[in-house]
């Protein structure tokens, strides 16, 4: 489908598009994709440019908000020497139509074509993604034996453990003493992730947050309240 890159004053290059899928204008704002305007096949460009400049306030702001979440965000190249506990990354480009993902032998083999740029949206999605297999792989191997341990040691029993690509939350646990745990948990340090484990373990006895859990808690780590501190200096999601 056609496309035009177009000025808008207060608010610079916005991409319209013309799309078979959409049945009404649609603008976007996307992080490092900027705002984007999807136009209806029956819809000139003219119409859609008259709209799209009746919402430039909406897209300033959402331009504005997007260029927030950029800074904060962890960009990957080819000398970032990003690693997790037990891969690095290893980001190149070659001659390739496409981009490739592969965890083998402790690295993240990332291989994309020389045309594109590292820091594009799709070459960054890919990376996290592929960092987020290898923490998959961390976490199978580290923390269903972490666990048993820790309960053991502490006289805690649950039922079953899963793990998962959770993003809200280090962990949860059911009624049922069911532990839920994030594969991120493998970017935490070591005591860290012994306490967010110890955490899930306490709710297999109180399930609430209440002042009996908090002490419960502070007489297995010793210090719950100082470790539950620290933790939130850590974001679950790879930014």
């Amino acid at each position: 489908m056609s496309e035009k890159l177009i000025y808008i004053d207060g608010v610079g290059s916005v991409l319209f598009k013309h799309s078979y899928r959409a049945r009404h204008l649609n603008i976007t704002v996307r992080p490092f994709m900027g705002a984007r305007v999807s136009v209806p096949v029956g819809m000139s460009y003219n119409s859609a440019i008259r709209i799209a400049t009746e919402r430039k306030h909406w897209i300033k702001k959402h331009l504005d908000k997007m260029k927030r979440v950029e800074t904060n965000q962890t960009r990957f190249d080819e000398n970032s020497g990003y690693c997790t506990k037990h891969h690095q990354l290893i980001l190149r480009s070659e001659k390739r139509n496409n981009i490739s993902v592969r965890i083998s032998n402790g690295k993240i083999n990332v291989v994309y074509p020389e045309e594109i740029n590292s820091n594009s949206i799709e070459i960054q999605n890919a990376i996290r993604k592929g960092v987020e297999r290898a923490l998959k792989i961390e976490a199978n191997e580290y923390l269903p034996q972490k666990v048993k341990v820790l309960a053991a040691k502490t006289g805690f029993s649950f039922n079953k453990l899963t793990l998962k690509n959770i993003k809200s939350r280090w962990g949860s646990c059911s009624k049922m003493r069911n532990i839920n745990l994030s594969i991120h948990l493998m970017r935490l340090p070591e005591h860290l992730i012994d306490y967010v484990i110890l955490h899930e373990l306490a709710h297999t006895v109180h399930l609430n947050h209440s002042a009996k859990f908090w002490l419960l808690l502070d007489n297995v780590t010793g210090g719950a309240k100082t470790l539950d501190k620290e933790l939130r200096n850590y974001s679950i999601s790879i930014y």
